[in-house]
């Protein structure tokens, strides 16, 4: 495992919407949802991120970072099925307090990039302890960035600023991007990086930024 700062590495963090990755996969191996053509219907009300105001399939959902989608999922996966995956799956501290729908974006879930790393890492290589298709299923429906010819599967979340754990002070929200870099002809490089928005544009920063480090170490 190759580290930029060994501190902030092993800083655990609510994982905010990379946990989408976990939730699908266990969604899909209890069959609380039967696959990604599933269509979840829009309640009516409206939201802050316009693009979640329609109905959408699971792929569509996780494509646009769609809360309250992935929140009715949890739900209906329910607290102990949650309980016992995310235990399975050695998933961060494994704590799911502060509520079925709440408990990765403002509730007791922690993991730091070390933790995303391993858990991607084994998603990568289909050996999580679920099906194949679970796996397989959810690998596909990560959005895709191309560098190159190096494919990049990632997943974004951004921790809102009184959420986040550890330190004093005015606190900054933290972006994530975890997933995993695919060169072609040179293997795969498994990332997680997270950083402080300050600013809007760190926001949209997160990806040059990884793809910079990414190429710093030869997986682009």
């Amino acid at each position: 495992v190759q580290v930029f700062d060994a501190t902030r590495a092993a800083t655990p963090y609510l994982p905010a919407s990379t946990f989408k990755i976990p939730n699908s996969c266990i969604a899909l191996q209890t069959g609380a949802v039967s696959g990604p053509g599933e269509v979840f219907k829009w309640d009516g009300a409206p939201r802050s991120v316009a693009a979640w105001n329609r109905d959408m399939t699971l792929a569509e959902a996780f494509a646009a970072s769609n809360v309250p989608v992935f929140q009715e999922i949890a739900r209906r996966i329910g607290s102990e099925r949650m309980q016992t995956f995310v235990r399975t799956l050695d998933y961060g501290n494994k704590d799911i307090g502060g509520g079925i729908d709440h408990f990765w974006l403002s509730g007791a879930m922690r993991i730091d990039p070390v933790q995303q790393v391993d858990f991607l890492d084994r998603l990568r290589r289909g050996v999580l302890p679920v099906s194949k298709r679970s796996q397989e299923l959810t690998r596909d429906i990560l959005p895709v960035e191309k560098a190159g010819e190096t494919v990049i599967r990632y997943k974004t979340g951004l921790v809102a600023a009184d959420h986040r754990a550890g330190g004093d002070g005015p606190r900054a929200p933290v972006g994530w991007l975890v997933g995993w870099a695919d060169k072609a002809g040179g293997g795969q490089t498994v990332f997680a990086l997270n950083l402080d928005i300050r600013e809007p544009r760190h926001l949209a920063a997160r990806m040059a930024l990884a793809k910079q480090l990414l190429g710093d170490i030869g997986a682009i």
